[in-house]
């Protein structure tokens, strides 16, 4: 299938600026890798200095190249490559891989990678960087890369697109395990971004999952497309984000915006589109491993085997801390165990099978593998076991997972409880028949979470948006439009005009319109400052709820209009009910990011919340909810009733599509609290930031 980035990627002849037969230079290595990879098309190494090199003839200029090459990889310096760049346009070259930094010192305004960002956007040239380590596309043998590799046998199952020079090399040349299929140093990204050769690689009926090391999306909706493609092709996506504690470029004034930072539109982004987030690069190799090479994962929890008690132990807690579930097993398969293990070892999943060794210790351990991973409850099993001298691994070993898989059909892998040392080629080889060696439990444990994860985003049912109403919607564009903060009274105004219950408020100057507010709101009441600059409302003590009396609301009015002004809002006091909250901050990439979580005080204390990119559906509010640490709260605690959670799913799907219809007009809108009550919930106080 014919892509846009052929011409770079998938190139019928190769031509390169700077070729060299200097040991270890950019030139030598960029010739000689395009060789190793097996390239089968026309090659033309340039550079005045050779008349041939590696048994291929040498062209002094990329004008005496007999044809106008698809592709160009300058092996030339920062202090030439603006007139090899110039050259190569001028021939009509339609790609090139520029791996220089272009940077040079003393250099004139504009810079050089501003004239060469320009010069490439003028002409339309599709290029692989500048500043990163070009790209192997080892499916169709074009290895366009100036740097020492290891080799790479073709087609490969496994994609990597990294920003990280190192962050490529450093994963695919130092793992034989991973089969890689086509891997980039995208670099600076002056023509071709991340999107891009995501959505190339999607297409090649190879991949069988993405590693992506992401630094930032330069073309945020190019990126959510290209997400969007792997969600429908159940290509699953392993994301390394960095710099994901950096604090967000603009000041914010919600306990929403605050909050969100730079990485929350990120968080909602791969939650919406089932990327399975790691956070070393220990996890992105494990998880792609398992992703790439283990046989299919089914429905159920995890079951593992092992030859120590203590290790067992240690399974229960490092399975806890990773958020693994473990399989209970059932009653049929405990009794099953029972008959195979020796009487002192308790049938229990994680089970060690290990008590009293001899002939035929190896029999009971696969005996008692194949009855675990027979379970209902079973979706993988794991041996667990700490490698042999020299990090080699026992043979029986793979005869236990070998065996489980025949009798069960389920996936399984070997783990060692850390690190080997050594190496031994059955690693590999077993990694690459489906039965996958890795090392180390708890890294282990996230690919599991991560495969798990993925596997119920395919299950999920995305249910509907809700579409709000379009006059409304017009109506608030226009009022928004102009810009400023919305205090409580009016934004809570909007959202009861979008059909959200909120609690009636009125705004009042003096003693006289508080007086006629408080009659028509009717007591109790909650009396609360208005003043402009006034965001968070508690701190500033301009909040007296449960007013029940006249004469107390006047001593409360003079309190705070003495100290924070005359303007107020009377509000009725809303039934008692768990205190939660919805938010939206404008990501600057992807645009309006939603929060949910718990309001009132655990909003800035806690901090329990999660990430949504609107418009989303209840169902979808509900996985949100679900993974909130409060979320037992919500059920009911010591007696008091349980909160009607779908009610607050709807409310905050509801939210979700006011947000993504006024996104032109509102950078950020604060709701906090939503009162979710026995039955229903109620808006009690928002805060609106138009553009």
């Amino acid at each position: 299938m014919a892509h846009r980035l052929d011409p770079l990627l998938r190139p019928r002849s190769v031509a390169v600026v700077g070729a060299s037969g200097r040991t270890a230079s950019l030139g030598e290595w960029s010739l000689n890798n395009l060789l190793r990879g097996g390239y089968a098309g026309d090659i033309y190494p340039v550079n005045p200095g050779y008349e041939e090199l590696q048994g291929l003839r040498c062209y002094a200029s990329l004008d005496d190249v007999p044809e106008v090459p698809e592709l160009v990889i300058f092996a030339v310096g920062d202090q030439n490559i603006e007139a090899s760049l110039d050259q190569a346009i001028a021939a009509g070259v339609p790609a090139a891989v520029i791996m220089s930094t272009l940077v040079l010192d003393d250099d004139d305004s504009p810079v050089l990678r501003d004239r060469v960002r320009a010069k490439i956007e003028s002409a339309g040239m599709l290029v692989c960087g500048a500043n990163g380590m070009g790209f192997y596309n080892v499916r169709d043998h074009v290895w366009a890369c100036g740097f020492d590799s290891a080799m790479h046998a073709a087609p490969g199952n496994v994609a990597l697109i990294s920003h990280s020079g190192s962050g490529m090399s450093g994963l695919i040349d130092c793992d034989e395990r991973l089969r890689i299929n086509f891997a980039v140093s995208t670099g600076n990204e002056l023509s071709v971004a991340m999107d891009e050769y995501l959505d190339f690689v999607l297409d090649l009926p190879e991949t069988r999952a993405v590693g992506l090391f992401i630094e930032t999306a330069r073309n945020p909706a190019g990126f959510r497309a290209a997400l969007e493609k792997a969600a429908q092709r159940r290509v699953p996506i392993v994301a390394l984000k960095v710099g994901r504690t950096e604090e967000s470029a603009r000041l914010t004034v919600s306990h929403s915006g605050a909050m969100a930072g730079d990485d929350a539109a990120y968080a909602a982004l791969f939650d919406c589109y089932g990327v399975q987030r790691v956070y070393d690069m220990d996890e992105l190799a494990t998880t792609l491993i398992l992703f790439a090479e283990l046989h299919p994962v089914g429905e159920g929890d995890l079951v593992s085997l092992h030859d120590s008690g203590g290790e067992r132990q240690l399974m229960v807690d490092l399975a806890d801390d990773a958020g693994v579930p473990l399989t209970r097993l059932t009653s049929e398969t405990v009794a099953a165990l029972e008959e195979i293990l020796d009487p002192e070892l308790p049938a229990v999943n994680p089970l060690d099978a290990w008590s009293r060794g001899g002939p035929d210790a190896g029999q009971q351990m696969t005996r008692s593998l194949t009855a675990m991973l027979q379970d209902t409850g079973a979706a993988l099993g794991a041996v667990i076991h700490d490698r042999a001298p020299d990090g080699k691994i026992y043979t029986s070993y793979l005869g236990y997972m070998q065996r489980a898989h025949a009798e069960s059909g389920k996936p399984v892998a070997l783990v060692a409880a850390r690190q080997g040392t050594g190496y031994d080629e059955a690693v590999v080889t077993s990694t690459h028949a489906g039965f996958p060696v890795v090392d180390g439990v708890p890294v282990f444990l996230k690919g599991v979470r991560a495969l798990f994860a993925y596997r119920d985003f395919l299950l999920q049912d995305a249910g509907m948006t809700i579409d709000v109403n379009v006059a409304t919607a017009a109506q608030w564009l226009e009022r928004l439009r102009d810009g400023g903060t919305f205090g409580e009274a009016e934004a809570l105004g909007m959202l009861a005009d979008f059909g959200l219950a909120t609690t009636p408020a009125e705004l009042a100057m003096d003693e006289r319109s508080l007086l006629a507010a408080a009659a028509r709101v009717g007591f109790p009441l909650a009396l609360k400052t208005a003043a402009r600059g006034v965001v968070h409302k508690l701190d500033q003590s301009g909040v007296v709820l449960g007013i029940e009396t006249e004469e107390r609301l006047l001593d409360a009015y003079a309190d705070i209009s003495s100290r924070l002004g005359p303007e107020v809002t009377v509000a009725t006091m809303a039934d008692e009910g768990i205190e939660m909250l919805l938010g939206s901050e404008l990501d600057p990439q992807f645009g309006p990011v939603v929060l949910i979580g718990f309001g009132g005080i655990y909003a800035e204390m806690l901090q329990d919340i999660t990430f949504a990119l609107p418009p989303f559906s209840a169902q979808h509010a509900r996985r949100c909810v679900d993974r909130l640490k409060l979320r037992p709260m919500l059920d009911g605690v010591r007696g008091t009733p349980a909160a009607d959670v779908d009610s607050f799913c709807e409310v905050a799907a509801t939210f979700s599509a006011i947000v993504d219809v006024l996104r032109d007009v509102v950078s950020e809108v604060d709701v906090n609290p939503v009162i979710v009550h026995k039955s229903g919930c109620t808006i009690v106080d928002a805060l609106i930031v138009a553009n």
